[in-house]
């Protein structure tokens, strides 16, 4: 298919709206929705102040939360492929705790705040209205997908040296750390990425410069490799896992990478095969986007825009197959939500609506079955 910048935009691919799904904690008071889209189920999670909610979509249906040990500025939050525990990682700590909030295990680490203070296993009443304490920088956590570790990009002190940050792979039964390595950042947040591989995991890091990095781990053992790709953005991994997609800073080009090894495969800049919209010079490839089928990822330009425009590539060849056309109105960039569907925000930030391709056929069509909302 032509890459023409035209032709791109003159071919229409129909997504088919499979379930809409309401936000538990709404938009007011929760941070933006997470779909987790372990093996055999999908969990939609969102972090308030006092609570994370979780809801299974499918299956059955079962809702649930988990009481907060702090407000929702001091970090985030995951769920264990189970559902029955959840991590929390703050500004001087990382818990798991289970649906009662009792607390199953702790990690110390250094602060996370501009105070750099000395303080672990802080109470919050102890830096909630400290000044040097708010809006501070933040890392993250993920289960792998077999629930047996978490994964942790923490802040660290030591003695006769600057701080530092550190990527750990914890036993989930009792935050043993398993493994470690040293992430050479200096974050402001993170985002973790589970492979279909237990065993890997992706990390995206933004130190708020054209730095940032993607980092792909691999445990073995007590051993932690890392590849790393300078000045990227981790968007979404291919259902396979044989692959992960990125784009950059500066919102120029996707990038495939090899997920052996992190190589860089192929790119495709944006100016070269998508048309501007009126006002703008040069379209641009947003932060978030979904990596469905083996053949195809859902990527968007515009995500600020009242129409955004989501478009269909194939990762094989990084070429731009068209763009999706979709029934009913969408907001901001899809985002994955597993193998063979994608999940866009539905009007004022109240549901999310989960999508497939209606117009393709083979690897595509047998994404897997019907969910029911």
């Amino acid at each position: 298919m032509s890459t023409d910048p035209i032709h791109a935009d003159a071919v229409h691919h129909t997504a088919r709206l499979v379930a809409t799904v309401p936000l538990p904690l709404g938009s007011a008071r929760a941070d933006a929705v997470q779909l987790l889209p372990w093996s055999g189920r999908l969990l939609l999670v969102q972090h308030g102040d006092e609570e994370l909610a979780v809801a299974e979509i499918g299956g059955a249906g079962a809702q649930f939360r988990f009481p907060a040990p702090w407000p929702r500025r001091f970090g985030g939050a995951t769920v264990s492929p189970g559902g029955d525990v959840a991590v929390f990682s703050g500004v001087h700590s990382v818990q798991a705790v289970d649906r009662t909030g009792e607390v199953l295990w702790e990690l110390p680490h250094g602060c996370w705040a501009t105070a750099t203070c000395a303080w672990t296993r802080a109470p919050l009443a102890s830096y909630r209205d400290d000044p040097r304490h708010q809006n501070p920088d933040q890392g993250s956590a993920a289960f792998s997908v077999d629930g047996k570790t978490v994964w942790v990009h923490v802040r660290q002190y030591a003695e006769g040296r600057r701080p530092y940050e550190e990527w750990l792979v914890l036993d989930a039964a009792d935050g043993e750390v398993l493994c470690r390595a040293e992430t050479m950042t200096v974050g402001a947040g993170s985002v973790h990425f589970p492979h279909p591989d237990p065993a890997c995991m992706g990390l995206s890091i933004a130190q708020g410069d054209d730095d940032a990095p993607v980092l792909w781990g691999r445990r073995d053992g007590r051993a932690l490799a890392v590849a790393r790709a300078e000045g990227e953005i981790l968007q979404s991994i291919s259902p396979s896992g044989r692959h992960f997609l990125c784009t950059d800073p500066g919102q120029w080009a996707l990038y495939l990478h090899d997920a052996a090894d992190g190589e860089q495969l192929r790119r495709v800049d944006a100016r070269a095969v998508l048309p501007p919209v009126p006002g703008d010079d040069m379209a641009r490839w947003d932060y978030e986007g979904a990596y469905p089928y083996e053949d195809g990822a859902v990527v968007s330009t515009e995500e600020y825009a009242e129409v955004p425009r989501h478009w269909l590539v194939d990762p094989r060849s990084m070429s731009v197959r068209g763009r999706i056309a979709y029934p009913v109105p969408v907001a901001g960039s899809p985002r994955s939500a597993g193998p063979g569907m994608w999940c866009t925000v539905a009007g004022q930030d109240a549901a999310v609506h989960l999508w497939r391709l209606a117009d393709e056929a083979g690897e595509v069509g047998e994404a897997g079955e019907e969910i029911r909302s």
